[in-house]
């Protein structure tokens, strides 16, 4: 019997299951005081897709202010554990994100990715997302 995945905001007392599944889920192994910083910012959103107690799937973003614009939801990064992806879960993920960022206040939501990226563009696509007509040009400070 397969169970069904359940997508909630995540708390504090999520810190032991995100570092649980680490960098098989994130892009590197997770350092646990910056989780906590994380979760404790009240403008950071981590949202958790979850198979009984196991973490198989997030969408973090921030939210924030501009002197002349209305709150906004950068949508910073989105992953789901190979062996779930395909099942709407990517997309659930970043409904409840941007669902989330209305209920905050936010008027508007982005997220940028890879043009290699098809599988990220098809759930941004899927999710309500549309691709901007004026492309972009990222540049990097290390």
């Amino acid at each position: 019997m397969q169970r069904s995945i359940v997508i909630r905001l995540a708390t504090i007392t999520d810190v032991d299951a995100i570092e649980k599944v680490g960098n098989a889920l994130f892009d590197y192994p997770i350092k646990r005081n910056r989780a906590i910083e994380f979760l404790n910012d009240a403008r950071h959103h981590l949202f958790l897709a979850f198979d009984g107690e196991n973490v198989v799937g997030m969408a973090s973003g921030f939210h924030y202010v501009h002197p002349d614009k209305d709150p906004e939801l950068f949508m910073n990064e989105v992953g789901v554990l190979e062996a779930f992806q395909n099942r709407g879960i990517g997309k659930a993920l970043v409904k409840a994100l941007w669902n989330y960022g209305k209920e905050l206040g936010c008027l508007e939501a982005w997220i940028g990715t890879e043009k290699s990226n098809i599988a990220a563009q098809k759930c941004y696509e899927a999710s309500g997302g549309k691709p901007d007509d004026e492309p972009f040009i990222l540049y990097e400070f290390d």
